[in-house]
Formats: structure tokens, sequence, C-alpha cells
């Protein structure tokens, strides 16, 4: 009985493995650099974010609706990455820039995409998009 509940729990470990280690390529209200460069568009502005342990250099960053913004990520110490949902951005080691076009007013959270240690739940700031 323990036997069948080890492995039971082993194969779900291993599941939710799988499951948070996938890419994601989602298109939502924000281009990526490859459907940006695709439709034409090129960054008119660049934004960049670093990031030390549990921290980013700026409370907020700023953005204008509708003006195309190269958003580049630098990891300065640690292990961190960058998700903004409503942005459909996310950027760590592997994807360290993209192109995007927010199409949304409106202030967005950003957080730390990769579990970074202790100080990961608090490592946050804002997107504001004017």
């Amino acid at each position: 009985m323990i036997r069948r509940f080890a492995m039971l729990l082993s194969v779900g470990f291993l599941l939710i493995l799988a499951a948070c280690g996938g890419t994601g390529n989602n298109t939502g209200t924000a281009n990526n650099e490859d459907g940006a460069a695709a439709a034409g568009i090129t960054a008119e502005e660049e934004l960049i974010i670093s990031a030390t342990n549990y921290s980013f250099d700026q409370n907020e960053y700023h953005l204008k609706k509708g003006v195309p913004v190269n958003i580049v990520f630098k990891n300065e110490s640690g292990n961190h990455g960058i998700l903004v949902p409503e942005l459909d951005l996310r950027l760590d080691g592997k994807e360290s820039s993209r192109v995007i076009v927010p199409e949304e007013a409106g202030t967005f959270e950003m957080t730390c995409a990769i579990m970074c240690g202790s100080g990961h739940s608090g490592m946050s700031a804002k997107v504001i998009v004017e």
C-alpha cells in the first residue's frame, strides 16, 4: 500500500514538473518580437529592466499606449525573470528581449517569473501604460 502511494505521488510530481517546464508562446494584446517583425513593426522606444536578488531596479516602469517598445531584461544577480500576463510578456535567461505594443492603458503588476528563493513573493513592480 505504501509503495503504491509513493508511486502515485512520484508520478503526480513528475506531471507537475512537466507542466511547469513548458514553453509558452501565447499571443495576446501585445505583439511578440517575431510577430512585430513579421508585421513590419520596429520599436520606437527601449526599456531596460534589471533584476538583482529579490528586487527590480525600479518600482514603476512607464510605457505609452500604442507605441512599440523593445523590452530588454538584464539579470544582474541570481536567477530571475519577468512576467506581466496582461501584456503577454515573459522574459528570462532564454528570451531576454521582446518588442511589444501595449494596446490597453492601465497599471499592471510585474512579478518575478522564476522561483528565486525566500524573497521571491515580494519581488514585484508596476508597469504603467499611459
